[in-house]
């Protein structure tokens, strides 16, 4: 074979697995482009679902009722200021995944759409060029047949003439045709050099332009696109580290505001008021007297005895033989706790608690009376308006509302009255030195639901071992026994509200509660209603015992009860 079509040959080859190794590259360079953006994508889900659980965490141990004691204390407030800042911690999280998913994601995925398009173009150039010059290496070697092949007609018509031209018995007219044929083949042969030689001419310039030019030119193309793929994976990478290191100093001031709050506890202002909410107001016993039963004498009982004698009569005992228990050991009868029987005075509280619940239902309803008042005046002066201006409205149609505020201002100092009045006695009784302290009878408000007319407790009685017992009658002792042996605590909470069940629900929607109030449903399920519609579109809901809240009605289909309307509040 020709040692230059050899070479061309090998040279072709050459560039063609250059171009199949230069498109392997570039294909593995977007597919770790690729990779990288998938990276991004799943950190991204990562800290949507870290950002969700962080939520969720501060939102289970956010506090689900208004409670006196929420923001009494500077713990408390520590806390709850803590599931804020967690709050915030977790929007930060949640801004880090919507920059990663817009700023190097979408960035990305553009990006890689666009390196596709371009090195698909590229090598669509290479191997259109590369087709043109293997299509014309083909044809020059066709024309360099082609001229060899009628070389060698020529020369065999040649030698053809000369042997004819040299026999003696050929005739004139053959050797003439001998002669024409040989000139013939002399003149295709010499038309196949000029055409070999011109083609030979332009297939040295194409391929040199091929391999000079353009394959240059589309692999600088290629370069600059590798170069420019190299060059947006480290702005992706720097992009990664700028969306972490933004929202540091934010998380840092959301930790320093946790530092805070943490520093402004107050232990000795915090154990103040506990000492302030749990005062009783009792003054604490006197000292016990001896009692020396080996004299035949009758046993007196001093002021302070915790027991009277069984011997002494009725009518010896005075009002300073009445009890007198130990009061850091009463206990209080959780049987009228639970079934909602506490009286209207406070008088199951110890004196000091029962003073500042009757001085806080005092101002309630001065705060109610002076509404009323206000409305009162307010209406007067409408109804001078009226008079002096019958055009504006009728005098008369105000009487009616008029008369409904008196009555209620009557009914409200009414009550205003009554627990004055029952301020009055606690204030009278408070302790001090020379009056000795009092109690109501904890099973007197057991059987009677209505404040009591004294404060003294029930007939002390003396067991058969001598032992101090509080209740007066064995058979009412044996039916309160079962409720008030569950615990041993002084002063329970009584004030929380059991709502009850009105009806059933099924969410039609899936709803996020993410404001103060409101409660989180999914798709389907089954709650329990406990407050219709006011006509705000909200429903409030219930999911268990601690888990409450409002969902909007029409998220949800609502089947209530029959007996639903007219249902109450149990406290």
């Amino acid at each position: 074979m020709d040692p230059i079509k050899v070479e061309t040959l090998l040279k072709v080859q050459q560039l063609r697995d250059q171009f199949d190794n230069l498109e392997k590259h570039t294909q593995w360079g977007i597919d770790f482009v690729e990779k990288y953006t998938k990276f991004v994508k799943e950190r991204s889900e990562i800290e949507l679902n870290y950002a969700r659980q962080i939520r969720n965490l501060s939102k289970k141990y956010q506090p689900k009722k208004k409670e006196e004691d929420d923001n009494k204390y500077t713990w408390c407030r520590a806390f709850h200021s803590t599931l804020n800042e967690m709050n915030d911690y977790a929007g930060q999280h949640e801004v880090i995944a919507e920059n990663m998913m817009s700023q190097i994601i979408a960035e990305l995925t553009r990006y890689t759409q666009e390196i596709k398009t371009e090195r698909k173009a590229h090598f669509h150039d290479g191997r259109k060029a590369q087709q043109q010059v293997e299509a014309s290496w083909k044809q020059l070697e066709a024309c360099k047949r082609k001229f060899e092949r009628d070389c060698k007609e020529a020369d065999r018509a040649q030698q053809y003439f000369e042997k004819m031209d040299a026999d003696i018995n050929v005739t004139k007219a053959d050797v003439e045709k001998a002669r024409q044929q040989a000139q013939m083949r002399h003149q295709m042969a010499s038309d196949s050099k000029n055409e070999y030689s011109s083609y030979l001419q332009k297939f040295n310039q194409e391929q040199n332009e091929h391999y000079y030019t353009i394959i240059p030119n589309i692999f600088q193309k290629i370069q600059a696109m590798e170069e420019k793929r190299i060059e947006r994976m480290g702005e992706s990478l720097k992009t990664y580290a700028e969306v972490d290191r933004q929202i540091l100093p934010i998380i840092g001031k959301c930790l320093d505001g946790i530092t805070q709050v943490a520093e402004s506890i107050e232990p000795k202002n915090d154990s103040s008021q506990v000492i302030e909410s749990y005062k009783s107001g009792f003054e604490p016993p006197g000292d016990v007297e001896f009692e020396d039963y080996g004299q035949a004498m009758k046993r007196t009982v001093s002021e302070t005895s915790l027991t009277n004698s069984r011997t002494d009569s009725k009518g010896d005992r005075s009002s300073k033989s009445k009890c007198k228990p130990l009061w850091p050991f009463i206990k209080k009868n959780k049987l009228s706790l639970k079934l909602g029987a506490n009286p209207e005075d406070f008088s199951h509280l110890p004196p000091e608690q029962r003073r500042k619940k009757l001085q806080a239902k005092i101002d309630d309803i001065n705060k109610d009376i002076q509404k009323e008042m206000d409305q009162r005046d307010a209406l007067t002066k409408m109804k001078e308006v009226y008079i002096k201006n019958p055009q504006m409205g009728d005098p008369n149609s105000v009487d009616p509302r008029l008369a409904e505020i008196a009555q209620n201002i009557e009914k409200l100092q009414a009550e205003a009255q009554k627990f004055e009045g029952w301020l009055a006695e606690v204030e009278g009784r408070m302790p001090v030195k020379s009056d000795p302290p009092k109690r109501t009878s904890v099973l007197y408000e057991t059987q009677n639901n209505t404040p009591p007319t004294n404060n003294n407790c029930a007939q002390d009685r003396e067991s058969p071992d001598g032992s101090y017992t509080e209740e007066p009658s064995s058979e009412v002792q044996s039916k309160v026994q079962p409720e008030t042996a569950e615990s041993g605590d002084e002063f329970d909470d009584a004030d929380e509200e059991i709502q009850p069940t009105i009806g059933t629900c099924k969410a039609l929607y899936p709803f996020d509660g993410v404001n103060e109030g409101t409660i989180s449903v999914t798709e389907g399920e089954l709650l329990y209603v406990i407050e219709e519609d006011k006509g705000d579109g909200w429903t409030r809901v219930r999911r268990n015992e601690e888990e409450e809240g409002y969902v909007p009605t029409s998220y949800v289909e609502v089947f209530l009860d029959s007996n639903a309307k007219g249902a109450i509040t149990y406290i």
